[in-house]
């Protein structure tokens, strides 16, 4: 470890805190050896927010490390009783929030015995609602045990109201560590052994810089009529600079949600755009030329045109589709493809790698290992094609399957319809069906010798260098099994992989320990990998590194890489300022009874009204209980109604989510789950299912607390869903279904407190009975309601007037058909549902006609009589 690194652990070892560093300065090392420090059957440490990624790079560099005894990952393959027995078992354990939590609230957990909690990625626990929900349980029978977090995201706690601040309360912290790139250690300890750093600052060509004028000219219409529609909105951060950055645009639609509805579609489609844009240049930094050619034709359509805000008018945009064919094609529309400028820039680059190579030492026959760093497997499957078959061909191959529709005139270069290299298998032209996160290139020995004539050659003449490079290197074979440190070979290997290889954000530590690259080539700019560059170099200090870093001069991939570093610097300073201002309680911490009043709310309010009389003192330790489903600890609800002093108790429930009391039954929906539910016909049928078990069911509609409470427009529905349609479908279920009650709520915390206030005064529910209701099959009910009848009748014979839950089963069970129960008597109807009177009123409804002119008879009905000509007297039994 790194001097830093040494300070970071001991600081986080010593007093428990929250710790922030800047991307790529190795935060996973710390929590590798904070691992390590805990790694002992003696103690019980669970870990919180991992990824599956995260869990085998830490496994995996512990047993480097030569730990014998390993870390555990629970999943939800593991019985409970094999996880109570983890947990009896100590050591540490990968957990995901949603089980932990269900085995905390069913007292799984032996509490008294974990050491501590270590939560990794702790900027999401404000959106990870189970692992927020785990760390209150814990600390809130756990007094001792230790809670330390770390992110190495400065950006994700400068954006909203007091983020980092609320993240700490959350967590139950009270110390806050900074570490910067610009932080004194840090940079003390990077500058001991720095890598050589060579900058290759290549110019883009004539045709590319117009083609980035006239999008960023599009980017700043759209910025200014942004601006110009909406005055009210705090649109400060909104600038064409920031707008090319990564992450902005979700910062943006996150400012934006909860006026959304308010926006003009106007301005929605301006944001649309906006995103577009920057897509496009930012395929024009990485795509070829037939690539960015064949994405911007798509938009050259009559119907995007009408639905896009009018960039596509502007002059310059005349500008951006002429040279970008012009890229592709002659003026003759032959097909001329042109090269990246990159691409003759890494030739340079490897060649100069091969001389430099030769010239400190030409005796050495070990292989020359250089590592390619891109962006994506689109752009490793580029670099792959052009190394191996130059860029003459691939580029022509990707015209024939991308601009297949153009009629391409054939030229010289071109090669015949029957050649093999021509690619036409592909149906989508962006889809790369062999793409792949990395590749692994070697020069060919029949052309080593080449290599050194063409670098002569180089020196002579200008020459373009992509022609002969075509077949300097081949592709190895086996690349998933293939051993970096056994390849039988002299010859320089090229590993060509993407930042995040397989979706691994430690890819690149990965390759770097095992292949120990001296020679990298930075074909994308990207921060953190910089910083990664670093370390790595002071943590092999026998190794000389050299870092190629190529990047367009005067370029937006350029101004890219600038705004992260200068978004990063400002939010640390932010991050610095807060830490000098902010005023963390006493007892922020959870280790004294003051901070879990919420966990004793209800009874404090019950000992008060207690006072009223004898009566009320029985009620006193009376706590409220509400049986959860278990699907739903994937949402916020449960935690915020345990915060509000509801006891929760987790139950695989077949019917509803929410059971409240033994009549009341909850089925929740967001938004999109709710229109999901009503297209498949799922919530009919759970409405079907709580209607014929609970007395007073309720359909809890729940909007997002971030977004509108409004339901209309597109914002919610989508393109092909529009709100007309969804609220016409919920009149149809709620005259289908009378005793449905709809609940409307315009967050979860809206939700928690309508629960309470549903409770106020009701019996508790049973978990038992809830569990086994729908489910338990030795009951008659069940096997009527769930199995044994077809639920489209069993609806229609509950509508009729004398029918109601306690004779409904003996008229579907006695009752052998519709035409059966026309055929019987009013007396022998009176045998089967066992009431005259309902007898009387099922029968009438049957086998009489109704006089609007009479008045409605209702015998102990407990219904008013209906003025004559309001109602049917077929009818008048219907709301029972």
């Amino acid at each position: 470890m790194l001097e830093y690194e040494n300070e970071m652990l001991l600081e986080v070892l010593q007093e428990d805190g929250l710790v922030i560093t800047a991307k790529g300065l190795g935060i996973e090392t710390v929590f590798v050896n904070l691992l390590k420090v805990y790694l002992d059957p003696g103690n019980l440490v669970i870990v919180l927010g991992t990824l599956e990624t995260d869990e085998k790079y830490f496994i995996d560099e512990l047993k480097s490390l030569g730990t014998k005894t390993l870390p555990r990952i629970v999943t939800g393959q593991c019985t409970s009783s094999e996880r109570e027995q983890l947990y009896l078992d100590g050591g540490i354990l990968f957990i995901p929030g949603r089980i932990l939590v269900v085995d905390l609230l069913k007292n799984r957990v032996p509490l008294h015995l974990v050491t501590g909690i270590l939560v990794y990625r702790a900027h999401n626990i404000l959106r990870s609602y189970q692992e927020a929900f785990a760390v209150r349980l814990y600390r809130q029978i756990n007094k001792t045990g230790f809670i330390k977090a770390f992110s190495n995201s400065a950006l994700s706690f400068t954006f909203g109201f007091s983020n980092v601040e609320r993240v700490m309360k959350t967590l139950f912290i009270k110390r806050l560590y900074l570490w910067p790139r610009f932080h004194t250690i840090v940079n003390n300890s990077l500058s001991k052994r720095k890598p050589e750093v060579l900058e290759f600052h290549v110019k883009i060509t004539y045709k590319m810089l117009h083609i980035q004028t006239a999008l960023l000219d599009a980017m700043n219409y759209v910025v200014k009529e942004l601006k110009r529609i909406n005055k009210y909105l705090d649109l400060e951060e909104l600038t064409v600079e920031n707008a090319i950055a990564k992450k902005f645009h979700k910062q943006l639609q996150s400012q934006l949600d909860p006026v959304w509805h308010q926006l003009s579609s106007t301005s929605k489609q301006l944001l649309s755009d906006l995103k577009t844009l920057r897509g496009l240049l930012m395929s024009l930094t990485y795509k070829d030329c037939v690539s960015f050619y064949s994405t911007l034709k798509r938009l050259r359509t009559m119907e995007y045109a009408m639905k896009s805000s009018g960039w596509l008018m502007l002059d310059a945009v005349e500008n951006l589709f002429k040279f970008a064919k012009d890229r592709v094609y002659t003026e003759k529309n032959e097909l001329k493809p042109e090269p990246s400028p990159k691409w003759i820039a890494l030739t340079e680059v490897l060649l100069e790698i091969q001389r430099n190579k030769n010239k400190e030492d030409p005796d050495d026959d070990s292989p020359e290992k250089i590592l390619i760093l891109v962006q994506d497997s689109q752009t490793c499957y580029q670099l792959k094609n052009y190394l191996t078959i130059g860029a003459n061909e691939y580029l022509l191959n990707e015209a024939h399957r991308k601009l297949r529709n153009d009629n391409l005139s054939k030229s010289n270069n071109t090669p015949d319809n029957d050649d093999k290299s021509i690619t036409t298998e592909s149906e989508n032209d962006e889809e790369i069906l062999d793409t792949q996160d990395s590749y692994i290139l070697t020069l060919t020995q029949k052309t080593a010798t080449e290599s050194q004539s063409i670098a002569q050659k180089n020196e002579d003449e200008d020459e373009d260098e992509n022609e002969h490079h075509q077949t300097l290197f081949e592709d190895c074979s086996q690349m998933n099994e293939l051993d970096l440190t056994a390849i039988a070979t002299t010859a320089p290997i090229l590993i060509v992989q993407s930042l995040k290889k397989d979706g691994d954000p430690m890819a690149v530590q990965r390759t770097l320990k095992e292949a120990k690259p001296s020679n990298i080539i930075m074909y994308v700019a990207d921060i953190a990998v910089i910083r990664q560059l670093e370390i790595y170099q002071n943590s092999n200090p026998s190794i000389n590194v050299k870092v190629y870093f190529l990047i367009y001069e005067g370029s937006v991939e350029e101004q890219e890489y600038l705004t992260s570093l200068r978004r990063e610097k400002e939010s640390f300073h932010i991050l610095i300022n807060n830490k000098k201002t902010m005023v963390i309680p006493e007892d922020q911490d959870g280790k004294s009874e003051d901070c879990l009043k919420f966990a004793t709310q209800l009874d404090n309010e019950t000992e008060l009204n207690s006072r009223k009389g004898d009566q009320e003192q029985e009620q006193k330790h009376v706590v409220n209980k509400i049986i959860v489903d278990m699907r739903e600890f994937q949402s916020e609800l449960p935690s915020i109604l345990h915060s509000r002093g509801i006891q929760i108790e987790p139950v695989t429930l077949t019917i509803g989510d929410y059971i409240l009391s033994p009549e009341i039954c909850i089925e929740r929906k967001s938004v999109s789950d709710l229109i999901g539910s009503l297209n498949s016909g799922r919530l009919y049928n759970q409405a079907v299912a709580m209607s014929r078990y609970y007395s007073k069911p309720m359909l809890l509609i729940e909007f997002d607390q971030n977004k509108p409470f409004c339901f209309q427009g597109c914002y919610y529905m989508g393109k092909d869903v529009n709100s007309f349609a969804v609220t016409s479908k919920l009149q149809l279920l709620t005259l289908h279904f009378p005793k449905l009650k709809l609940v409307w709520s315009q967050s979860p915390h809206a939700s928690a407190q309508l629960f309470e206030e549903l409770k106020s005064g009701r019996d508790q529910p049973s978990a038992e009975k809830a569990a086994t209701i729908g489910v338990d099959e030795n009951t008659e009910d069940s096997q009527l309601m769930v199995q044994k009848y077809n639920p489209h009748i069993q609806d229609f014979i509950s509508k009729l007037p004398g029918v109601h839950s306690k004779n409904l089963c003996a008229i579907l069970n006695k009752g052998k058909s519709l035409d059966h129960l026309i055929k019987l008597t009013e007396d022998e109807l009176a045998e089967i549902v066992g009431n005259k009177s309902d007898a009387e009123m099922l029968y009438n409804s049957i086998h009489k006609k109704c006089d609007t002119n009479e008045e409605t008879n209702v015998k102990g009905t407990g219904v008013k009589k209906v003025p004559k000509g309001r109602g049917k007297k077929l009818f008048s039994k219907i709301k029972q």
